[in-house]
């Protein structure tokens, strides 16, 4: 008895310093828990993205964005929303650093992420409020708007509404583009937490808050049944006849930054290739192309200055026997442009487009002088920042009205737009995604010419230098599409068409209407804060 009583006083003598420990444990562990959740819900976002069709991912991501912020003070929310930040732009932007290292990568997500954390921040504000999830999802766009403003002209890539060109959400681009979309997901995720959240404290209490329930179960049903009754506006029917366009990716002899040593062969690729769809149309086996189009880059040899240059694209352009769009890189007056060229098979070059949402760092450098002091071999690669264009550009192709949106600009609402509002009855959208190897850029940046096709019903075609390069029919769908570092061409009839969609004609607006809510939901806590003060001092 003796030992026993002994045994049980020294378990009872080492509990007590055991105990005090592992609460600690838990602690810190409850405290890491909405980090953990915040970044995973990140990484879920991101996962969502093409190059998978993933989708409905999006949906749980702001679920559990919305657990994590909930009833949180700024602060905190500020926090959370940078990790949530770093989950889902860290590996969405990963290709930013393909050729030139970590460095430019990672600065620019850490640049980026604030912005999510400043959405975070305003979330956990907006939270307490009745509705929240309508707040919050427009902050959400908020954030968006911002960050594809500023810095240095903004870059949109990674908006909510690109994740989605596979989505049942899709023709709400139709409604109010990229804005609409991408508040309508947020949206519903938001709703789907606060559903389950109402659910869970209904069978805790067995009181059930009908007016809370309402607002979640609308934000849910509202965006999916809102997306139903959309469909209506998404049509690949030709109101304008038809045309039959050609596509070629004449490929680079390899991939990196260093394709541009190997100009010549670029350009003599592209002209290969559309000869030898040329001889393809001569045989019978292919229809023939009213128009072709080449990629961004295929010539960045100056035609207007180089005569082999010129005779080259002149050669392919009188194979094919129709008028071609050429991307080059021109030097006009010392200024350096990014430019698409419509070559006429008999009278040559008869119209140009200047690229006018320039990329920074890739075409131009900001701080070129600090830049250069801490690496000379950024500034080497980049001896000359390219000039914007002024105007927009709408080819008349054979009779076709052909919209041109170059690359990087496809990431842009106002680019894409312009060409529509100005006449365009479809949109090509060239591109060289050479510099960025197999990642997947380009698997993205096709995403966001499917969203635009739904967005203003034209149809887009993406030439690519070494792929993926498609045809995107109005309705998001892709008839036809290249591999990747492939030499190939597409040949397709295509609509084409007039009418303009409400997102075309309503522009900014949804975007301006979306902000002014968020502003709406913010100035609501902060007002309700300078009351409670007032009472208080009462």
């Amino acid at each position: 008895m003796t030992v026993t009583a002994t045994s049980v006083g020294e378990s009872d003598q080492l509990e007590p310093q055991i105990a005090p420990e592992a609460r600690t444990w838990a602690r810190r562990l409850g405290r890491l828990a909405p980090a953990a959740a915040a970044a995973l819900s990140g990484l879920l976002l991101y996962v969502s993205f093409p190059p998978r069709t993933l989708w409905w991912l999006a949906l749980p991501a702001f679920a559990a964005f919305g657990w994590v912020l909930r009833g949180r003070g700024w602060k905190t929310g500020l926090g959370l929303g940078y990790l949530f930040g770093l989950g889902f732009l860290l590996p969405l932007l990963v290709w930013t650093g393909v050729e030139v290292g970590p460095g430019p990568w990672l600065a620019l997500v850490a640049i980026e992420a604030i912005f999510v954390a400043l959405v975070g921040a305003g979330v956990a504000l907006v939270s307490k409020l009745p509705g929240w999830p309508v707040w919050a999802a427009a902050l959400w766009i908020a954030g968006e708007a911002a960050r594809a403003r500023v810095p240095f002209e903004g870059f949109p890539w990674g908006k909510v509404a690109f994740g989605q060109a596979d989505g049942v959400f899709l023709p709400l681009a139709a409604v109010g583009g990229t804005p609409v979309l991408g508040f309508a997901v947020v949206l519903c995720g938001f709703g789907l937490y606060e559903v389950v959240r109402l659910a869970v404290e209904t069978r805790r209490t067995g009181t059930v808050r009908r007016a809370a329930a309402a607002v979640g179960l609308l934000s849910v049903a509202v965006p999916v049944v809102g997306a139903v009754a959309a469909r209506p506006l998404v049509s690949d029917k030709a109101e304008d006849g038809s045309v039959t366009v050609g596509v070629v990716q004449g490929n680079v002899p390899r991939a990196g930054l260093d394709f541009n040593s190997q100009r010549r062969a670029v350009l003599d690729y592209h002209a290969r290739e559309t000869e030898r769809l040329a001889a393809e149309v001569k045989a019978g086996k292919v229809a023939r192309p009213d128009f072709v189009l080449w990629p961004e880059n295929s010539s960045d040899i100056d035609p207007f200055a180089n005569p082999d240059a010129r005779a080259v694209i002149d050669t392919a352009a009188k194979a094919v026997g129709v008028p071609i769009s050429v991307g080059g890189v021109v030097e006009r007056d010392g200024k350096l442009y990014n430019e698409q060229i419509l070559w006429d098979p008999a009278k040559g070059p008869v119209d140009t487009y200047d690229k006018r949402q320039i990329q920074p760092f890739g075409e131009y450098l900001p701080f070129r002088s600090l830049i250069g002091a801490i690496n000379s071999n950024w500034t080497s690669m980049q001896r000359q920042d390219f000039s914007r264009g002024t105007k927009p550009g709408v080819f008349t192709m054979d009779g076709a009205k052909v919209g041109l949106v170059t690359c990087y600009e496809a990431a842009f609402d106002w680019t894409v737009r312009s060409e529509v509002t100005d006449g365009a009855q479809m949109i090509s959208v060239p591109s060289n995604n050479a510099t960025f190897d197999r990642s997947e850029m380009t698997y993205q940046q096709l995403a966001m010419s499917r969203v635009r096709a739904v967005e203003h019903s034209r149809t887009v075609t993406v030439p690519v230098t070494s792929g993926v390069s498609a045809i995107i029919m109005p309705d998001g769908k892709i008839t036809q599409k290249t591999g990747m570092f492939v030499a190939d061409s597409l040949v397709q009839k295509v609509p084409l068409r007039s009418s303009q969609t409400p997102a075309t004609q309503l522009g900014i607006l949804p975007e301006i209407a979306l902000v002014l809510v968020a502003a709406g939901g913010l100035g609501w806590v902060v007002g309700a804060g300078l009351r409670g003060r007032r009472a208080g001092d009462v």
